[in-house]
């Protein structure tokens, strides 16, 4: 039985420590800082060649690049960034460990404990793969476990239904629609926004998408067994026959 035991609100709270430029081992992907260099790969992936390609732009405020150049100059910037900090993300599957996306750490508060993590860019060879879990998966663990922050974000345009329905597959929590928040390549986006708090994470969050992404919840062909809506039900019960376990305890106790 694991019980998760209530924190003080009153305790003083000190500052999450600042993330800086590790490289982050998983199953199927490796995360590691962002630099120029893994442009030539990338550039096959996310140029603008295709509706399909020009399509990952819709929601993302750079891009679409026409030329190797270009995306090769903007990598240079975002790898000097220390805010947002940024990684390329690695298949493991293939060979030479091509980069198949990047992702990023942002709107970073120590003193607050807060981060986003957003800039999500993963090209068609990455989305809806065990990959894409994994690599917000590996950021949320470094996050909360790593550097203590205590609330992970994710805001998106709230007409990207891709975006939104990956937040709560994810184990983020909906907290409401900033109106009117920004405009983006001279279109208006209403903000949706997401959180996951260092209770859930610690509660569930983390066993589900550990149980999830672990090898043996894959066939050999790469097919899931269960599925992340699954997991989080057999958690969610799990939890419950807990909570029930240390409710009869203290009836003992008090008996």
């Amino acid at each position: 039985m694991t019980i998760i035991a209530p924190r003080s609100r009153n305790r003083e709270i000190p500052p999450a420590t600042p993330p800086s430029r590790p490289v982050l081992e998983g199953r199927t992907v490796t995360l590691t800082p962002l630099l120029p260099s893994h442009a030539p790969q990338l550039f096959p992936l996310l140029n603008n060649d295709t509706p399909e390609q020009k399509a990952l732009w819709t929601y993302i405020p750079d891009g679409p690049y026409d030329t190797l150049e270009h995306l090769t100059s903007d990598l240079s910037a975002k790898s000097a960034s220390r805010d947002p900090l940024f990684f390329a993300i690695l298949d493991n599957r293939s060979n030479e460990r091509r980069p198949v996306g990047y992702i990023a750490l942002m709107a970073i508060s120590v003193e607050h404990r807060r981060l986003e993590i957003g800039h999500v860019m993963f090209s068609k060879a990455l989305q809806k793969t065990t990959g894409a879990t994994e690599t917000v998966f590996l950021l949320m663990k470094y996050a909360f476990d790593t550097l203590g922050f205590r609330r992970v974000e994710w805001k998106c345009n709230n007409q990207n239904e891709g975006s939104r329905r990956a937040a709560l597959r994810l184990g983020f929590q909906y907290e409401g629609l900033f109106r009117q928040h920004m405009v983006v390549k001279g279109k208006n986006r209403d903000t949706a926004w997401f959180s996951v708090v260092d209770g859930e994470w610690r509660e569930s969050v983390k066993e589900v998408l550990e149980t999830w992404l672990d090898e043996g919840n894959f066939s050999a062909d790469g097919r899931q067994i269960r599925g992340v809506e699954e997991v989080r039900e057999k958690v969610r019960l799990r939890i419950k026959d807990d909570l029930k376990e240390l409710e009869l305890l203290r009836r003992e106790m008090a008996a």
